[in-house]
Protein backbone atom coordinates (compact mmCIF):
# COMPACT_ATOMS: atom_id res chain seq x y z
CA UNK A 1 0.00 0.00 0.00
CA UNK A 2 1.53 3.37 -1.01
CA UNK A 3 2.45 5.85 1.69
CA UNK A 4 0.19 8.89 2.03
CA UNK A 5 1.53 11.90 0.17
CA UNK A 6 2.97 14.67 2.34
CA UNK A 7 3.04 18.12 0.75
CA UNK A 8 6.06 20.28 1.58
CA UNK A 9 4.97 22.74 -1.10
CA UNK A 10 2.66 25.69 -0.59
CA UNK A 11 2.68 27.65 2.67
CA UNK A 12 -1.04 27.60 3.39
CA UNK A 13 -3.01 27.63 6.63
CA UNK A 14 -4.67 24.32 7.54
CA UNK A 15 -8.50 24.05 7.38
CA UNK A 16 -8.66 23.66 11.15
CA UNK A 17 -7.28 27.19 11.50
CA UNK A 18 -10.26 28.83 9.79
CA UNK A 19 -12.76 30.56 12.11
CA UNK A 20 -15.61 29.40 9.88
CA UNK A 21 -18.59 30.12 12.11
CA UNK A 22 -17.32 33.55 13.11
CA UNK A 23 -16.71 34.49 9.46
CA UNK A 24 -20.23 33.32 8.62
CA UNK A 25 -21.72 35.40 11.44
CA UNK A 26 -19.79 38.47 10.29
CA UNK A 27 -20.97 38.02 6.69
CA UNK A 28 -24.61 37.71 7.73
CA UNK A 29 -24.38 40.81 9.91
CA UNK A 30 -22.64 42.76 7.13
CA UNK A 31 -25.34 41.90 4.59
CA UNK A 32 -28.05 42.85 7.06
CA UNK A 33 -26.55 46.20 8.01
CA UNK A 34 -24.48 47.49 5.07
CA UNK A 35 -25.66 45.76 1.85
CA UNK A 36 -25.89 48.90 -0.28
CA UNK A 37 -22.18 49.53 0.26
CA UNK A 38 -20.59 46.08 0.30
CA UNK A 39 -22.49 44.77 -2.76
CA UNK A 40 -21.75 47.85 -4.85
CA UNK A 41 -18.74 49.29 -6.63
CA UNK A 42 -16.56 51.43 -4.41
CA UNK A 43 -13.42 53.54 -4.51
CA UNK A 44 -10.08 51.93 -5.29
CA UNK A 45 -8.70 52.51 -1.79
CA UNK A 46 -10.97 49.92 -0.20
CA UNK A 47 -13.90 49.54 2.21
CA UNK A 48 -13.91 52.85 4.14
CA UNK A 49 -14.32 51.51 7.71
CA UNK A 50 -11.48 49.00 7.27
CA UNK A 51 -9.35 51.59 5.53
CA UNK A 52 -9.93 54.02 8.41
CA UNK A 53 -9.06 51.34 10.95
CA UNK A 54 -5.78 50.48 9.19
CA UNK A 55 -4.88 54.15 8.81
CA UNK A 56 -5.49 54.66 12.52
CA UNK A 57 -3.22 51.72 13.35
CA UNK A 58 -0.45 53.33 11.30
CA UNK A 59 -1.16 56.91 12.37
CA UNK A 60 -1.68 58.18 8.81
CA UNK A 61 -4.49 59.66 6.73
CA UNK A 62 -6.95 57.21 5.15
CA UNK A 63 -5.82 58.15 1.63
CA UNK A 64 -2.45 56.52 2.26
CA UNK A 65 -4.03 53.06 2.62
CA UNK A 66 -4.79 50.84 -0.37
CA UNK A 67 -6.69 47.58 0.15
CA UNK A 68 -6.62 44.94 -2.57
CA UNK A 69 -7.21 41.30 -3.43
CA UNK A 70 -4.28 40.05 -1.40
CA UNK A 71 -0.95 41.79 -1.06
CA UNK A 72 0.48 40.39 -4.30
CA UNK A 73 -1.98 42.45 -6.32
CA UNK A 74 -0.70 45.56 -4.56
CA UNK A 75 2.94 44.60 -5.14
CA UNK A 76 2.12 44.23 -8.83
CA UNK A 77 0.63 47.73 -8.95
CA UNK A 78 3.69 49.16 -7.20
CA UNK A 79 5.94 47.48 -9.77
CA UNK A 80 3.88 48.80 -12.68
CA UNK A 81 3.86 52.43 -11.55
CA UNK A 82 7.39 52.64 -10.13
CA UNK A 83 9.52 50.58 -12.51
CA UNK A 84 10.63 51.00 -16.10
CA UNK A 85 12.20 48.23 -18.19
CA UNK A 86 15.71 47.78 -16.87
CA UNK A 87 15.04 49.40 -13.49
CA UNK A 88 17.14 47.79 -10.79
CA UNK A 89 15.33 46.01 -7.97
CA UNK A 90 17.23 44.62 -5.01
CA UNK A 91 15.78 41.47 -3.50
CA UNK A 92 16.80 38.91 -0.92
CA UNK A 93 18.36 35.73 -2.28
CA UNK A 94 16.42 33.52 -1.79
CA UNK A 95 13.05 35.33 -1.79
CA UNK A 96 9.36 34.74 -2.47
CA UNK A 97 9.11 33.23 -5.94
CA UNK A 98 5.88 35.03 -6.92
CA UNK A 99 7.37 38.41 -6.06
CA UNK A 100 10.38 37.55 -8.20
CA UNK A 101 7.97 36.87 -11.05
CA UNK A 102 6.13 40.16 -10.52
CA UNK A 103 9.29 42.25 -10.79
CA UNK A 104 10.55 40.28 -13.77
CA UNK A 105 7.21 40.77 -15.52
CA UNK A 106 7.62 44.52 -15.02
CA UNK A 107 10.94 44.32 -16.87
CA UNK A 108 13.12 44.94 -13.83
CA UNK A 109 16.73 43.84 -13.50
CA UNK A 110 16.85 41.80 -10.29
CA UNK A 111 19.90 41.89 -8.05
CA UNK A 112 19.95 39.29 -5.28
CA UNK A 113 21.49 40.07 -1.90
CA UNK A 114 22.59 36.93 -0.04
CA UNK A 115 20.94 36.05 3.25
CA UNK A 116 22.87 35.53 6.45
CA UNK A 117 21.53 34.14 9.73
CA UNK A 118 20.20 37.58 10.70
CA UNK A 119 19.01 38.74 7.28
CA UNK A 120 20.55 40.31 4.21
CA UNK A 121 24.29 40.85 3.82
CA UNK A 122 24.39 44.56 4.62
CA UNK A 123 28.07 44.86 3.68
CA UNK A 124 27.30 43.55 0.19
CA UNK A 125 24.40 46.00 -0.11
CA UNK A 126 26.50 48.96 1.01
CA UNK A 127 29.30 48.02 -1.39
CA UNK A 128 26.97 47.92 -4.41
CA UNK A 129 25.52 51.30 -3.51
CA UNK A 130 28.94 52.81 -2.88
CA UNK A 131 30.01 51.48 -6.28
CA UNK A 132 27.36 53.59 -7.98
CA UNK A 133 24.52 51.12 -8.53
CA UNK A 134 21.13 52.76 -8.03
CA UNK A 135 18.10 50.56 -7.36
CA UNK A 136 14.59 51.94 -7.61
CA UNK A 137 13.42 49.74 -4.77
CA UNK A 138 14.39 46.95 -2.42
CA UNK A 139 11.76 44.24 -1.86
CA UNK A 140 12.27 42.55 1.50
CA UNK A 141 10.40 40.26 3.90
CA UNK A 142 12.05 41.20 7.19
CA UNK A 143 10.01 39.00 9.55
CA UNK A 144 10.09 35.19 9.19
CA UNK A 145 11.15 35.48 5.59
CA UNK A 146 9.61 33.38 2.86
CA UNK A 147 11.29 30.99 2.11
CA UNK A 148 14.13 30.97 4.64
CA UNK A 149 12.39 31.85 7.92
CA UNK A 150 15.05 34.44 8.80
CA UNK A 151 14.39 37.67 10.71
CA UNK A 152 16.22 40.87 9.88
CA UNK A 153 18.16 41.95 12.96
CA UNK A 154 17.66 45.34 14.59
CA UNK A 155 21.15 46.46 13.57
CA UNK A 156 20.51 45.56 9.92
CA UNK A 157 17.05 47.16 9.94
CA UNK A 158 18.54 50.46 11.00
CA UNK A 159 21.38 50.16 8.50
CA UNK A 160 18.94 49.42 5.65
CA UNK A 161 16.74 52.35 6.67
CA UNK A 162 19.76 54.64 6.73
CA UNK A 163 20.93 53.47 3.29
CA UNK A 164 17.47 54.02 1.80
CA UNK A 165 17.49 57.58 3.12
CA UNK A 166 21.06 58.20 1.94
CA UNK A 167 20.66 56.81 -1.58
CA UNK A 168 16.99 57.56 -2.17
CA UNK A 169 15.60 54.11 -3.00
CA UNK A 170 12.23 52.75 -1.89
CA UNK A 171 11.78 49.78 0.42
CA UNK A 172 8.82 47.47 -0.19
CA UNK A 173 8.35 45.83 3.22
CA UNK A 174 6.27 42.66 2.95
CA UNK A 175 5.03 41.60 6.40
CA UNK A 176 2.40 38.85 6.19
CA UNK A 177 3.94 36.78 8.99
CA UNK A 178 4.97 39.48 11.47
CA UNK A 179 2.09 38.84 13.90
CA UNK A 180 2.83 35.10 13.95
CA UNK A 181 5.78 35.10 16.34
CA UNK A 182 5.95 32.02 18.59
CA UNK A 183 9.19 32.72 20.45
CA UNK A 184 11.36 35.76 21.20
CA UNK A 185 10.70 39.48 20.79
CA UNK A 186 9.90 41.56 17.72
CA UNK A 187 11.95 44.36 16.23
CA UNK A 188 10.50 47.64 14.91
CA UNK A 189 9.18 47.48 11.37
CA UNK A 190 11.18 49.12 8.61
CA UNK A 191 8.29 51.54 8.19
CA UNK A 192 8.77 52.70 11.77
CA UNK A 193 12.45 53.38 11.05
CA UNK A 194 12.06 55.09 7.65
CA UNK A 195 8.40 56.06 7.12
CA UNK A 196 9.13 58.29 4.11
CA UNK A 197 10.98 55.54 2.20
CA UNK A 198 8.83 52.47 2.88
CA UNK A 199 5.79 50.95 1.19
CA UNK A 200 4.59 48.50 3.83
CA UNK A 201 2.21 45.71 2.93
CA UNK A 202 0.52 42.87 4.73
CA UNK A 203 -2.68 40.86 4.59
CA UNK A 204 -5.27 38.95 6.58
CA UNK A 205 -4.60 35.73 4.65
CA UNK A 206 -2.51 34.19 7.40
CA UNK A 207 -4.44 35.78 10.29
CA UNK A 208 -8.03 34.96 9.27
CA UNK A 209 -8.31 33.23 5.87
CA UNK A 210 -6.55 33.47 2.50
CA UNK A 211 -9.86 32.89 0.72
CA UNK A 212 -11.06 36.34 1.79
CA UNK A 213 -8.26 37.83 -0.37
CA UNK A 214 -7.77 40.98 1.69
CA UNK A 215 -4.35 42.59 1.60
CA UNK A 216 -3.32 46.18 2.20
CA UNK A 217 -0.46 48.57 1.57
CA UNK A 218 0.62 51.66 3.48
CA UNK A 219 1.78 54.17 0.86
CA UNK A 220 4.09 57.19 1.07
CA UNK A 221 2.27 60.46 0.36
CA UNK A 222 4.16 60.97 -2.89
CA UNK A 223 3.21 57.53 -4.23
CA UNK A 224 -0.41 57.22 -3.09
CA UNK A 225 -2.21 59.30 -5.79
CA UNK A 226 -0.65 57.49 -8.76
CA UNK A 227 -1.09 54.12 -7.07
CA UNK A 228 -4.79 54.62 -6.36
CA UNK A 229 -5.44 56.03 -9.83
CA UNK A 230 -3.81 52.99 -11.45
CA UNK A 231 -5.91 50.69 -9.25
CA UNK A 232 -9.10 52.54 -10.18
CA UNK A 233 -8.31 52.39 -13.89
CA UNK A 234 -7.52 48.66 -13.60
CA UNK A 235 -10.39 47.18 -11.57
CA UNK A 236 -12.45 50.12 -10.24
CA UNK A 237 -12.49 48.66 -6.73
CA UNK A 238 -11.61 45.45 -4.95
CA UNK A 239 -14.21 43.43 -3.02
CA UNK A 240 -15.89 45.52 -0.36
CA UNK A 241 -17.78 42.40 0.73
CA UNK A 242 -14.75 40.44 1.91
CA UNK A 243 -13.13 43.59 3.29
CA UNK A 244 -16.33 44.25 5.21
CA UNK A 245 -16.18 40.75 6.71
CA UNK A 246 -12.63 41.44 7.89
CA UNK A 247 -13.66 44.77 9.41
CA UNK A 248 -16.64 43.21 11.19
CA UNK A 249 -14.38 40.45 12.48
CA UNK A 250 -11.99 43.05 13.91
CA UNK A 251 -14.83 45.23 15.23
CA UNK A 252 -16.17 42.29 17.23
CA UNK A 253 -12.81 41.85 18.94
CA UNK A 254 -12.15 38.47 17.31
CA UNK A 255 -8.81 39.08 15.62
CA UNK A 256 -6.49 39.11 18.64
CA UNK A 257 -7.95 35.91 20.18
CA UNK A 258 -7.66 34.22 16.80
CA UNK A 259 -3.99 35.21 16.47
CA UNK A 260 -3.36 33.77 19.94
CA UNK A 261 -5.07 30.53 18.89
CA UNK A 262 -2.99 30.33 15.71
CA UNK A 263 0.23 30.86 17.64
CA UNK A 264 -0.57 27.93 19.90
CA UNK A 265 -1.41 25.72 16.91
CA UNK A 266 1.62 26.67 14.84
CA UNK A 267 4.23 26.81 17.59
CA UNK A 268 3.84 23.10 18.27
CA UNK A 269 4.30 22.36 14.57
CA UNK A 270 7.41 24.53 14.26
CA UNK A 271 8.93 22.93 17.35
CA UNK A 272 8.19 19.49 15.91
CA UNK A 273 9.79 20.45 12.58
CA UNK A 274 12.99 21.70 14.21
CA UNK A 275 13.23 18.65 16.47
CA UNK A 276 12.73 16.27 13.53
CA UNK A 277 15.34 18.09 11.44
CA UNK A 278 17.84 17.99 14.28
CA UNK A 279 17.31 14.27 14.77
CA UNK A 280 17.18 13.20 11.12
CA UNK A 281 19.24 15.68 9.10
CA UNK A 282 21.85 17.25 11.34
CA UNK A 283 24.68 15.80 9.23
CA UNK A 284 22.97 16.40 5.88
CA UNK A 285 21.94 20.05 5.81
CA UNK A 286 21.91 23.46 7.43
CA UNK A 287 18.79 25.46 8.16
CA UNK A 288 17.56 28.59 9.85
CA UNK A 289 15.74 28.15 13.15
CA UNK A 290 12.86 30.64 12.91
CA UNK A 291 10.92 31.95 15.87
CA UNK A 292 7.68 32.27 13.92
CA UNK A 293 6.09 32.37 10.49
CA UNK A 294 5.33 29.47 8.14
CA UNK A 295 8.66 28.17 6.82
CA UNK A 296 11.99 26.58 7.60
CA UNK A 297 14.53 27.07 4.80
CA UNK A 298 17.11 24.30 4.45
CA UNK A 299 20.24 23.91 2.27
CA UNK A 300 21.63 20.44 1.64
CA UNK A 301 25.37 19.99 2.15
CA UNK A 302 27.14 18.73 -0.92
CA UNK A 303 26.44 18.61 -4.63
CA UNK A 304 22.86 17.52 -5.33
CA UNK A 305 20.88 17.50 -8.55
CA UNK A 306 17.61 19.29 -7.80
CA UNK A 307 15.46 17.60 -10.48
CA UNK A 308 16.64 14.19 -9.30
CA UNK A 309 15.88 15.13 -5.69
CA UNK A 310 12.36 16.22 -6.63
CA UNK A 311 11.76 12.99 -8.55
CA UNK A 312 13.07 10.75 -5.78
CA UNK A 313 11.07 12.65 -3.19
CA UNK A 314 7.90 12.27 -5.24
CA UNK A 315 8.53 8.52 -5.49
CA UNK A 316 8.75 8.48 -1.67
CA UNK A 317 5.42 10.31 -1.38
CA UNK A 318 6.89 13.76 -0.75
CA UNK A 319 5.99 16.84 -2.78
CA UNK A 320 8.67 19.54 -2.68
CA UNK A 321 8.84 22.96 -4.31
CA UNK A 322 11.68 23.47 -6.76
CA UNK A 323 14.05 25.48 -4.59
CA UNK A 324 15.71 27.11 -7.60
CA UNK A 325 12.61 29.25 -8.12
CA UNK A 326 13.28 31.19 -4.92
CA UNK A 327 16.52 32.68 -6.24
CA UNK A 328 16.67 35.70 -8.56
CA UNK A 329 19.81 34.26 -10.13
CA UNK A 330 21.06 30.79 -11.03
CA UNK A 331 22.27 28.88 -8.01
CA UNK A 332 24.14 25.65 -7.33
CA UNK A 333 22.62 25.40 -3.87
CA UNK A 334 20.12 22.61 -3.28
CA UNK A 335 17.59 24.61 -1.30
CA UNK A 336 14.41 23.17 0.20
CA UNK A 337 11.56 25.25 1.62
CA UNK A 338 9.71 23.35 4.35
CA UNK A 339 6.27 24.76 5.23
CA UNK A 340 5.04 23.36 8.53
CA UNK A 341 1.76 25.09 9.45
CA UNK A 342 -0.58 22.96 7.30
CA UNK A 343 0.89 19.64 8.47
CA UNK A 344 0.19 17.73 11.65
CA UNK A 345 3.14 16.84 13.91
CA UNK A 346 2.78 13.23 12.74
CA UNK A 347 3.01 14.29 9.08
CA UNK A 348 6.00 16.51 9.82
CA UNK A 349 7.89 13.71 11.56
CA UNK A 350 7.10 11.20 8.84
CA UNK A 351 7.93 13.69 6.08
CA UNK A 352 11.33 14.63 7.51
CA UNK A 353 12.19 10.96 8.06
CA UNK A 354 11.36 10.18 4.42
CA UNK A 355 13.27 13.23 3.19
CA UNK A 356 16.37 12.17 5.12
CA UNK A 357 16.11 8.71 3.57
CA UNK A 358 15.87 10.23 0.08
CA UNK A 359 18.90 12.46 0.64
CA UNK A 360 20.97 9.57 2.04
CA UNK A 361 20.02 7.43 -0.94
CA UNK A 362 21.45 10.08 -3.25
CA UNK A 363 24.68 10.18 -1.27
CA UNK A 364 25.02 6.39 -1.43
CA UNK A 365 24.45 6.06 -5.19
Amino acid sequence: MPQPVIKFTRGVPPPESFPTQEISDCAISLLANDPDIVLQYGTSGGYPPLRHYLAGQAGVADNRIAIGEGSLQLADIAARIMLDPGSIVYIESPSYDRSINIFRRAGATLVGLPLEEDGIDIAALAARLAGGERPVLFYIIPDFQNPSGTVLSMEKRQALANLAEQYGFWIVEDSPYRRLRYHGHENPSLYELAPQRVLRMSSFSKLISPGLRVGYMLLPESVAPAFLKFAEDTYISSSYFTQGIVYEYIRRGLLEPNIARLKTLYQARLDCMLEALGHEMGDLATWHKPEGGFFVGMTLQGDFDTPELLARAAHAGLLLSDGRGFFPEQTRQCFIRLPFCALTPEEIQSGITRLAEVVRSMLDK
